[in-house]
Order: C-alpha cells, then sequence, then structure tokens
C-alpha cells in the first residue's frame, strides 16, 4: 500500500474566534493583565474581604486612637480607634457595589436609547441625543447636589423618622441604603450619556451592513434585527468603555462622598475616609495615605484594562 504524500494532506485550520484572539492579544499586553490581576483582587476583596478582617469596620477601642501602623493595625486607626486596613477593606465593597450598579444601570440605559436613536433614526434620534446633550452639559456635581441633597433625600429622611416613630421598626432608621439608592439613581443619571452616544455611532454603521438588509428582506421586525444583529455586533466598543466607567464610576462615588452629598459615615467609604484623612494628614498622614493610595491603584487598574481591552478588540487601532 503507498504512502499517501504529504502535499495530499488539508490541514485543517481551527476556526477563527474573536473573543479568543482578543484574549490572546490581551495577555501580551503586560499593563493590560496587571490592571486584570488588580481588578480580581479588588472584586474578590470586596465579595469576601469583611468576612476576613481582623477587627470590625465599626468598632471602637479608645485605648487605640491614632495608632501608627503596625503588625495588629497594618494601616493603624483613626481618632476613634476604629482598625483603618478593615475600613478600607469594607470601603472597598462600597465602591464596587457603586460602580458595578451604576455601570450596569447607566450601560442598560445608554444602550437602549443609543440602539432606538441610531436605528430608527428620526425623530427618535434628534430627541435621543438632544436629552443627551442636556444631560451632558450640566455640571454633575451639581445635579447631584440638586438630585440628592435638595430634592429627595430631606423628605425621604422625614418620611422615614415619621414611620419608625409610628411603627417603631428599625429598619427605618437604617438610613445606608437611603444613601446608596440615592447615590446609585444619581450617578447613573449622568453616566449614561456617553454609552448612549457610542452604541449610537455603532448601531448607524452597523445598520447599512447586508446581513441586516438581508434580515429586513427576510421580514424580521425591527426589534428581532436590534436583539439579534445589531447589539451584539455593538458589544465589543462598548464593554471597552465599561471597563473604563468602573473605574470613574469608583472615582466619582468617592469624590461625591468626599463633599459629603454621597455615602455617609459611618458606612466606610473610600471618598470620606479620605476627607477625614485630609484634616489631620499632617500629624497622622496614614489616615489620608492608606484610602488614596488604594483609590489610585484601582483607577490606573481600570485605566490599564480598558486600554488593553481596546487594543485586543480593536487590533487595527492599537499601536
Amino acid at each position: 500500500m503507498s504512502a499517501i504524500p504529504l502535499s495530499t494532506i488539508e490541514t485543517v485550520e481551527e476556526p477563527v474566534s474573536l473573543w479568543r484572539d482578543a484574549w490572546y492579544r490581551l495577555k501580551r499586553n503586560r499593563l493590560a493583565i496587571f490592571g486584570l490581576v488588580v481588578v480580581v483582587i479588588l472584586a474578590f476583596t470586596a465579595i469576601f474581604g469583611p468576612y476576613l478582617t481582623p477587627y470590625d469596620y465599626l468598632s471602637q477601642d479608645l485605648n487605640a486612637r491614632n495608632v501608627l501602623p503596625s503588625m495588629s493595625h497594618l494601616f493603624g486607626t483613626d481618632d476613634l480607634g476604629r482598625d483603618v486596613f478593615s475600613r478600607v477593606v469594607f470601603g472597598t465593597r462600597t465602591a464596587f457595589l457603586v460602580a458595578v450598579i451604576v455601570t450596569v444601570f447607566a450601560v442598560l440605559i445608554g444602550l437602549v436609547l443609543g440602539a432606538v436613536a441610531g436605528f430608527f433614526g428620526n425623530p427618535f434620534d434628534r430627541a435621543i441625543m438632544w436629552l443627551t446633550d442636556v444631560t451632558m452639559s450640566v455640571p454633575n456635581l451639581l445635579l447631584v447636589v440638586v438630585v440628592i441633597n435638595a430634592s429627595l433625600k430631606s423628605p425621604i429622611s422625614k418620611w422615614m423618622e415619621a414611620r419608625y416613630l409610628a411603627t417603631l421598626n428599625p429598619f427605618y432608621r437604617e438610613t445606608m441604603w437611603v444613601d446608596f439608592i440615592l447615590v446609585f439613581g444619581s450617578m447613573a443619571l449622568i453616566s449614561w450619556p456617553p454609552y448612549a452616544r457610542l452604541v449610537r455611532a455603532q448601531v448607524l454603521s452597523i445598520r447599512s451592513r447586508p446581513y441586516i438588509t438581508a434580515a429586513q428582506a427576510l421580514g424580521l421586525s425591527n426589534w428581532i434585527i436590534i436583539k439579534r444583529y445589531v447589539i451584539p455586533n455593538a458589544l465589543g466598543p462598548l464593554i471597552v468603555s465599561v471597563s473604563a466607567g468602573l473605574g470613574t464610576a469608583m472615582v466619582l462615588e468617592s469624590a461625591f462622598s468626599f463633599l459629603g452629598v454621597g455615602v455617609n459615615p459611618p458606612t466606610p467609604s473610600w471618598g470620606n475616609m479620605i476627607s477625614d484623612g485630609l484634616r489631620v494628614w499632617q500629624h497622622y498622614p496614614h489616615l489620608l495615605a492608606a484610602p488614596a493610595a488604594v483609590l489610585g491603584l484601582a483607577s490606573v487598574a481600570f485605566s490599564f484594562l480598558g486600554d488593553g481591552l481596546n487594543d485586543a478588540l480593536n487590533p487595527r487601532g492599537s499601536k
């Protein structure tokens, strides 16, 4: 039996996968991998960290006030004797919770409005883009201060106080959830326009593709075409934007808490910890350095990861 010539053997190639190729390019980017590792560590800390800390974030030891960093208190203690390391760890949960929920709501709003504006055109496009421009023209801090402090926070606090006096239910004393809900809502209101603009631009380039024309010729409804063909093909740039948006949301939440319009004490937040540490940083610099360093590291990590995802998912635009 004669041997089959090697020239006649066809080489079976692995099917090309966008996500496999993107992961291969991402792995070659050391800064992106560094950012990914830091983000995973921060996510693990946000989920399990508060259960692993040596102290409760609210427990006070007045005999150990303003202690410098040591083996028993890695980041020292504050003016009430609370362990700064435990509070920074719990602040990671606060930052991640706000960042994830705000980004999810902002992306959903931007995805729907951007897809409708780009696919259907006028008058939807004009109305949605006008709303986007108006939202982006209002300063973020002004909008949050008006929404939280002036419009909603005072009436809700009064209502909860009245309900507590009427029912004596301790649930109405838990103002932490009110802070979270108001922060989530107000930050989502100011965060969706960039996602809407990005999705609209992607949809405008996608809706003229041959497969969209073929789907319309087959009689598929516009909503089915948007759900099956338009949105999935617009997700690549959106994923890159989301990775950067998570870091931006963390910084925004910390900035609002620093100014007193975000998450309020005693709930730990990197922003209110930085605000407290700024008042005494000349005498106790560890109270400012610990939360500021973690916030800076998280922001840089998300920035590196976003740049890496951009290069991985858009290799033609990479350097």
